[in-house]
């Protein structure tokens, strides 16, 4: 996935260039991956040190360029600052973790506390959408926790319809 952008956002994936940037980058993906708010419905992947973030960011980066997700950064473009991180798991990748009878292509997002509840993700996903269904990728599935309310309606209102139920506390949705 290439940049994607409007009027206020930047979503970039994770380049060679994030190298140089390490340490400043780490330290913005523990401040969002250790956000209480951020993580409500999915404690486990939370980082609790920075160091955790740099492992987490180097794999990141690692995974990107060997094929295995595509992790992009969601940026404002007044200031720069990250608001959210946007996973893109292949199918392979996908039956190493889970088992179903069809693999697509997941989505994961997650975003800073304070611009949860702002549409942020409603403005962004479904163009999101559109932009992966240019390259060629149609089949897309999410995976929610039955109580993150806001994230189901953001995947409903970006096309997404429930599929059914995922595990004891998410469901799956389809695109």
């Amino acid at each position: 996935m290439t940049v994607i952008e409007n009027e206020a956002h930047c979503i970039a994936p994770l380049t060679a260039n994030d190298v140089f940037q390490h340490e400043q980058l780490a330290s913005e993906i523990y401040q969002l991956l250790s956000d209480e708010h951020t993580l409500q419905y999915l404690p486990s992947k939370k980082l609790t040190s920075l160091g955790e973030a740099r492992i987490w960011l180097s794999t990141a980066i690692l995974n990107f360029y060997s094929g295995r997700n595509q992790v992009h950064l969601i940026r404002s473009k007044s200031n720069g600052a990250l608001l959210g991180v946007l996973d893109l798991i292949p199918p392979a990748v996908a039956k190493e973790h889970y088992q179903l009878a069809h693999y697509p292509f997941f989505i994961e997002f997650y975003l800073k506390g304070n611009v949860r509840g702002k549409a942020l993700m409603t403005r962004l996903l479904s163009t999101v959408v559109k932009h992966l269904e240019g390259e060629g990728i149609g089949q897309l599935a999410a995976v929610v926790n039955r109580r993150n309310i806001p994230a189901a309606k953001v995947l409903k209102r970006s096309g997404f319809r429930l599929a059914g139920i995922f595990d004891q506390t998410q469901d799956l949705y389809y695109y």
